[in-house]
């Protein structure tokens, strides 16, 4: 299993990062707004835990997304 995370950086809006959260890992508004938050103090945010196909999708998924909408916002994956 694979741990999808978000990281921090100073130009990406946090609306932003809960429509990710919301869109990409199903998470309701309370939810995405409670990781956002954690991504923004702590430097990064566990979107949640996948096989690892499901989380290199959704690492794509979101970056490609970000890229498209012109935000540096980065997800990755690492094994838990």
């Amino acid at each position: 299993m694979y741990k999808v995370l978000l990281l921090n950086d100073d130009y990406t809006p946090m609306d932003f990062v809960v429509v990710v959260l919301q869109k990409f890992f199903n998470l309701d508004r309370e939810r995405a707004t409670v990781v956002m938050l954690q991504v923004h103090r702590e430097g990064r945010g566990v979107c949640g835990v996948y096989p690892r196909d499901v989380a290199a999708t959704k690492k794509e998924l979101v970056n490609t997304f970000a890229r498209q909408h012109q935000h540096p916002l980065v997800c990755v994956m690492e094994e838990n």
